[in-house]
């Protein structure tokens, strides 16, 4: 009699690891991660925030959920209204922006042996036109990507946002009572552990990546300027450190070749000052990547970055910043199941 329920209910895990790998790839495939990674925030914001609201006003235990799910609903909204009148522009025409920036960077890769003193110029291998023609390229066709962006950009904050709604509003939920079903049990457990690692990543990549921007605004906004000296596009590239940081590893090196090159176009003085301001910011991060983030879900680097090169490969860059996530999950339900 008792084979019943447990073939019962190892086809729901079953059916729930499938239903869970289809999300996944769909979210990916249609272009949903900001929305995904919203979700999760949203509920992890809503879960957080309502025992604090609960104690400061004193409200019934089902109404702090709900005012919890509110204010993290109204937060973005807040801030929007706050700052968009001094921040439209960077806002809505982000696109524009870095399709400037990577033109601007094409430009100073062609004029590389100008730029540098003739000692060094001279140096230069034979070859070293060929592969500045490359680059710069690569560059001049990833701005021409970023000029049909536009829409795409206002959608995915729109996606992101709803996101946001959605996490909120299932965090406040009233819990389910009585029997749960195998199959609803199932897919509680693999949600649960999803958010779980989320939370031991995204979280704590959140806040390096936070400090990374602050740093780097610091130096970009109060360091170089008291040098009488200032990087062209400075809101882009502040904003992009932030981007960049949420993605591990990979995100360091593309903060340190796109600050390098535009400090390049002022002076290789300022070039060498921005690399080395950025080394020593990034190895506080790659201590910290490796004791927090590397620690709570016993990832080696180079587990990392195979993984982040093949969904690179696969969904582009979106894939950079799934990878740690979707492989943490993953290594995570091994885990749990005995396989790893």
């Amino acid at each position: 009699m008792d084979a019943l329920p447990d073939r019962r209910e190892k086809i729901a895990t079953l059916a729930s690891h499938a239903l869970i790998g289809a999300m996944l790839l769909l979210v990916m495939w249609q272009g949903l991660l900001p929305g995904l990674l919203c979700v999760c925030l949203g509920f992890l914001g809503t879960r957080r925030l309502s025992p604090w609201l609960g104690r400061l006003t004193r409200a019934r235990d089902g109404a702090a959920p709900s005012l919890a799910a509110a204010l993290v609903a109204l937060l973005p909204l807040v801030l929007i209204a706050v700052a968009l009148p001094r921040t439209r522009g960077l806002i809505l025409d982000a696109p524009g922006q870095y399709r400037e920036l990577l033109g601007f960077m094409a430009r100073t890769v062609l004029e590389l042996r100008d730029r540098l003193p003739h000692d060094i110029a001279g140096q230069l291998p034979d070859g070293a036109d060929q592969v500045q023609r490359v680059i710069a390229g690569y560059l001049a066709s990833k701005a021409v990507t970023l000029a049909m962006t536009g829409r795409a950009w206002l959608g995915g904050l729109l996606f992101a946002y709803v996101g946001l709604l959605i996490g909120a509003l299932a965090a406040a939920r009233p819990s389910v009572l009585g029997e749960i079903k195998p199959l609803t049990a199932a897919l509680h457990l693999r949600a649960r552990r999803f958010g779980e690692t989320f939370r031991q990543i995204v979280v704590a990549q959140f806040w390096i990546a936070l400090l990374n921007t602050f740093l780097t605004a610091m130096f970009l906004l109060v360091v170089l300027p008291l040098w009488e000296r200032r990087l062209p596009y400075t809101m882009a590239l502040i904003l992009l450190t932030f981007a960049a940081g949420l993605i591990p590893i990979v995100g360091n090196l593309i903060c340190n070749g796109v600050l390098t090159l535009v400090g390049l176009s002022v002076s290789p003085l300022v070039a060498l000052t921005c690399l080395g301001f950025l080394i020593a910011i990034h190895k506080a991060e790659y201590f910290v990547n490796a004791k927090v983030i590397g620690h709570r879900t016993h990832m080696g680097v180079w587990e990392l970055l195979a993984v982040m090169f093949v969904m690179e490969a696969v969904f582009g860059p979106a894939g950079l910043v799934a990878a740690p996530l979707f492989y943490a999950y993953a290594k995570k339900e091994l885990h749990a199941a005995g396989w790893v």
